[in-house]
């Protein structure tokens, strides 16, 4: 009878701690989905400080914590946000639910991440999480009257 107990117990923390290990793989591969996402969508080119001028090789330590380079043209001038930040204040489901229905200024493609798909918008959500809170938050939005202080790169009005 002892064998039996032993062969029973043993074989449920076998299985528990197989299963532990099998939810940390999951995860693990939800942060890379979000890890590859942010990296070919081009979420850095904005959302990183000097990530476009290193050509893609800024350390991931200094990724999302937004960029003080403002965006200017006839919607007056914005700067890529501290997602880092904005992320901690949200859940999963707030975040998606956020950018399924963002409309923002240019220069961001808001009209891209309302068209991803949730599990995509989940992965990113997860990587930036797994990045951790760093930085300060991004200057706020100048309108188009107002000189923002520099630096910031001017885009030529839309055309007709």
């Amino acid at each position: 009878m002892n064998k039996i107990l032993f062969v029973s117990i043993f074989s449920s923390c076998f299985i528990l701690l197989s299963s532990r290990g099998n939810a940390n793989d999951v995860e693990d591969q939800v942060v890379e989905r979000g890890r590859y996402l942010v990296t070919i969508t081009g979420c850095n080119d904005c959302h990183t400080a000097g990530y476009l001028a290193s050509e893609g090789t800024m350390p991931e330590a200094l990724w999302l914590i937004g960029d003080t380079t403002g965006w200017r043209g006839p919607w007056g001038t914005t700067y890529g946000s501290n997602l880092r930040i904005l992320v901690q204040g949200m859940t999963e489901e707030q975040w998606v639910a956020f950018l399924k229905n963002l409309k923002t200024r240019p220069t961001m493609p808001w009209f891209n991440l309302n068209k991803m798909k949730d599990e995509d918008l989940r992965a990113v959500y997860q990587f930036i999480r797994h990045l951790g809170p760093a930085g300060k938050l991004a200057p706020a939005y100048v309108p188009p009257e107002q000189e923002p202080d520099p630096p910031y790169v001017v885009f030529p009005p839309a055309s007709e």
